[in-house]
């Protein structure tokens, strides 16, 4: 209920301060599970995509973001999986409850960079988003997130009001060639890099 309560009022906020035009819509699909996957510049990008998605959207969020007094409340209302990214150890857990959300039909949203980049551009990446797409057998919608770093840096302790982030939203990407494939870090970096990231980067040419 608190999701779409806060989607309800913060779709018309979103789009009025700062997005100047979302493409692709038809390409989101609108049954069946799917992994979203976007780059990642600013606090926005977050409110952005549970804002103007067509639905629900479950995201993997950040350890640090379960221990801050303000965002603690946010991330649990809205359903966030915490992901423990800097320690090592096994994510297998993490894989599971993603994997679980997506039989049940619903959407998963990963930032694949795991952090905001400090530079706008993408940067190093986790290879998550692979490895749960596979375990699910569901396809990837890439998104593109054209403006927010302009918007909100990281470096920035709040947003200005500049009109200038453009979302433009893939065709899902089939990833069943590689269903019977044993995902190695070999693959699961390629997938990632090549195949999703790629994606990501053509759409954030204008």
């Amino acid at each position: 209920m608190f999701y779409f309560l806060l989607k309800l009022f913060l779709a018309p906020v979103v789009k009025e301060l700062w997005v100047k035009e979302i493409k692709g819509l038809e390409n989101f699909p609108a049954t069946g599970p799917v992994v979203v996957a976007a780059n990642h510049t600013s606090y926005l990008d977050f409110f952005i995509l549970a804002a103007l998605l067509p639905r629900r959207v479950y995201f993997l969020a950040g350890e640090v973001f379960f221990k801050k007094w303000w965002w603690y409340p946010l991330v649990k209302l809205t359903g966030q999986i915490k992901v423990e990214r800097y320690g090592g150890g096994d994510k297998s857990a993490v894989v599971n409850t993603a994997v679980e959300i997506l039989k049940q039909g619903k959407i998963l949203g990963i930032f694949p960079e795991g952090t905001r980049s400090a530079t706008g551009e993408i940067g190093s990446t986790f290879t998550g988003v692979a490895r749960i797409a596979l375990a699910a057998q569901c396809s990837v919608v890439p998104v593109g997130i054209n403006g927010a770093f302009t918007v909100w840096p990281r470096q920035k302790n709040q947003p200005n009001f500049k009109k200038a982030i453009i979302i433009k939203i893939g065709q899902p990407i089939n990833l069943s060639q590689y269903y019977s494939v044993v995902a190695s870090p070999e693959v699961l970096r390629k997938i990632t890099d090549e195949i999703v990231m790629g994606e990501i980067k053509k759409l954030l040419k204008y």
